[in-house]
Order: C-alpha cells, then sequence, then structure tokens
C-alpha cells in the first residue's frame, strides 16, 4: 500500500483569541499522535523546547513525537515537503497562522500544493467569546473569515454568562454559515475533532490514563461548563459510526454527501461500491465541505464493508443513520453511471469558480485539491 497523506489544519483567529493556547493543548494531549506544528508567531509558543530554536527555518522535536518548526509561509511548500518525508512520521500537520494573517490565502496555498502526501484538514478559526464585539469592531473582516472557516472554535467560553454564551453561540453559527461551531475553555478541545489519536481509546467505556488525568485537572481548566458529563471534552460534539457488510449507492451517498449539515465537521472511512467496481475500495475524507475519494485496491482477503465514522456539533445522529441506512438498502438499484458522481471527486479538475469568493473555499473539490465550480 502507497504512503498515507497527511492532513494539514489551517488554525487562525486575531490576537488574543487563544490560538497558540489550543495549539498547546493538541500537542500536549496528542496521545501517540505525531504532530507537525508550523508556526509564524515562534516565540510565543509556551513549550520548553521553543527556547532554543528562535529563528525561522529552525526545527525542534517536543519531545513526545511532535516537531515544530518556525517558518515563512512563503516557503509553506519547503516546509511541508520535509514534513511529509516519510522518516519525520507525522499524523497530522497544524498551520499556527499570526495573528494578522489572512487565513483564507493559507488555505489556498495548501490547496495548491503540489506535494502529493498534502491533505486539506480544514480552517479552524478561533474567537474570543468575551471580546467577540470589539474584536469584530477592530476587524470586520471577521465575519469573511468565519464564513470559509470548517470549524470554529468559542474560546474563552468560561469568561461568559451561559444567557450571553447561547446568545453568542447562535450568532457564530448563523455567520459561519456551514461550519460547525463548538464552544471552548482555556483552548481545550477533543483532537479527535480535529485529527485521529493513536492509540485509539474507547470513547465512552473505560476511561484511559490520559481521561483519567483530565479529571484531576483544576476545574478552572477543564473544557465545556459545570460538573460531570458536561465538562469532558467529547460533551461538546457527537459521533456516529456506520458500518455495513453491503455495498452503498453510490447516487445516494453523493446526494447525503452533497446535502450533509452544518454542523457536521469531519466524515472519514472506507466505502465498499460492490459490483461498480468490485476490484477497489474507496477512502473518503471530508472537512466541512471539503470532499475527496481515493480508491485503493483490495487487500487479499480483506472483509469487504463500509465502515464510517462522522464527527459534529450540533447535528442529530439518528437522522444521519438513517440516511445512510438509506443508501445501503437501495445498492441493488444502483447502475454503473451512478458511479460517476464519486469520480468527479477523485480526478483533478480546473479552477471553474471566483478565487475571491470565500465560498470557493467551501465547495467541494476534486483529487488536486483544487477548487471547482
Amino acid at each position: 500500500m502507497g504512503r498515507q497523506q497527511i492532513p494539514v489544519v489551517v488554525l487562525a483567529g486575531f490576537l488574543g483569541s487563544g490560538k497558540t493556547t489550543l495549539l498547546n493543548q493538541l500537542l500536549r494531549r496528542s496521545r501517540g499522535t505525531r504532530i507537525g506544528a508550523l508556526v509564524n508567531d515562534f516565540g510565543a509558543i509556551e513549550i520548553d523546547a521553543m527556547s532554543v530554536a528562535g529563528q525561522v527555518g529552525s526545527t525542534v522535536s517536543l519531545g513526545n513525537g511532535c516537531l515544530c518548526c518556525a517558518v515563512d509561509v512563503a516557503e509553506l511548500d519547503t516546509y511541508l515537503e520535509r514534513l511529509t518525508r516519510p522518516e519525520a512520521g507525522l499524523d497530522v500537520i497544524v498551520i499556527e497562522a499570526s495573528g494578522l494573517a489572512e487565513p483564507v490565502e493559507l488555505v489556498r496555498m495548501v490547496l495548491a500544493s503540489e506535494n502529493p502526501y498534502v491533505l486539506y484538514g480544514g480552517l479552524v478559526e478561533v474567537v474570543d467569546a468575551a471580546e467577540y464585539a470589539s474584536t469584530r469592531e477592530r476587524h470586520p473582516e471577521l465575519d469573511r473569515h468565519l464564513a470559509a472557516a470548517d470549524l470554529v472554535v468559542l474560546n474563552k467560553s468560561d469568561r461568559v454568562a451561559p444567557a450571553e454564551l447561547d446568545r453568542l453561540l447562535a450568532v457564530v453559527r448563523e455567520r459561519a454559515e456551514h461550519g460547525a461551531v463548538t464552544p471552548a475553555a482555556h483552548g481545550r478541545i477533543d483532537p479527535e475533532l480535529l485529527f485521529d489519536r493513536r492509540p485509539q481509546t474507547e470513547r465512552y467505556g473505560q476511561l484511559s490514563f490520559d481521561d483519567a488525568r483530565e479529571e484531576d485537572e483544576p476545574e478552572g481548566c477543564r473544557g465545556g461548563h459545570g460538573d460531570g458529563h458536561d465538562g469532558h471534552l467529547h460533551a461538546a460534539y457527537d459521533s456516529v459510526a456506520f458500518t455495513s457488510t453491503t455495498p452503498l449507492h453510490p447516487r445516494l451517498l453523493m446526494d447525503f454527501l452533497d446535502a450533509r449539515p452544518e454542523g457536521l465537521y469531519r466524515i472519514k472511512g472506507f466505502v465498499d461500491f460492490g459490483p461498480l467496481d468490485p476490484g477497489h475500495v474507496y477512502t473518503l475524507h471530508a472537512v466541512g465541505r471539503f470532499l475527496r475519494f481515493t480508491p485503493r485496491a483490495w487487500e487479499p482477503g480483506e472483509e469487504r464493508r463500509t465502515q464510517m465514522v462522522l464527527i459534529g456539533s450540533g447535528i442529530d445522529p439518528d437522522a444521519l443513520s438513517t440516511a445512510l441506512d438509506g443508501c445501503r438498502d437501495q445498492a441493488g438499484q444502483a447502475e454503473e453511471r451512478h458511479l460517476w458522481s464519486v469520480l468527479r471527486f477523485v480526478r483533478a479538475d480546473e479552477d471553474t469558480a471566483d478565487p475571491d469568493d470565500p465560498e470557493v473555499l467551501r465547495t467541494e473539490v476534486a483529487d488536486a485539491g483544487r477548487p471547482v465550480g
């Protein structure tokens, strides 16, 4: 099997929003996932190892399998090439943009990268809940950033009264259009929202060591609000697991993906289209409105089935499961022409949309990661 593509997540937010704190939380709770962090504001990272590397172009190991590089974004592709080499052994790359950077441009750079081992992992916009109104007044472009974001983290939510937080969540969800919105305190979100964590741990069964350690932290350092289950990081989102040994109807699956609801941030898994393409299983990767299928040959003896995980905030798990059941139950009516709708997201197409339209960054893209109309 060939080398795996590495998702690249763009982490943005205006000065003081808490994006550096969020990145540090991800690095400290990686649980075996090897993260490559590309940072503009290098001196702001609160990691001891950073004191030995303060110049652009330097790279340090963080001691937990993660790496951190100070970067000049003009040379972004050079750094992506370094971090996608097999010897780096990374599972995900996070680009922390400067507080004054234009995140849309960074996203375009990732989408336009000719590195075959790079996969767009989404735009995450961090917003200060306590200073939302003043931030928007100083930076009216915030609305444009929210419209382009795949995930909005409403940080410092513990500093806002519950009624005001509910109002802010409603406002931000409207301005974020299709993006998922989740509250957070102290930059703490579950890494599962952004990338897979290794080793896999049971989410709702026996607590892992890391879960138990988080339970022992001071209450002011926990995510969420209040005591009990609501304080757990995973309480801010829902996930749906779907498995089928019956192939899926490709056109119905595409209808489902085209109409996926607001708040459904990530979809990952493998899809079997049965006799329509008996030689291949299709890896499905969706983040926000980005969508890609990657076919590969079945391994000898591999069980032929579809497996998907859907992750989001404010989603209806039962409705999503029912819709996927329909893709399975009507698979017998599928024809070869129905597979064409899937193949759109395997082959690269030329740009046909206005590059200055934020919606370009929210539309489905084909295999090379370039927006299509």
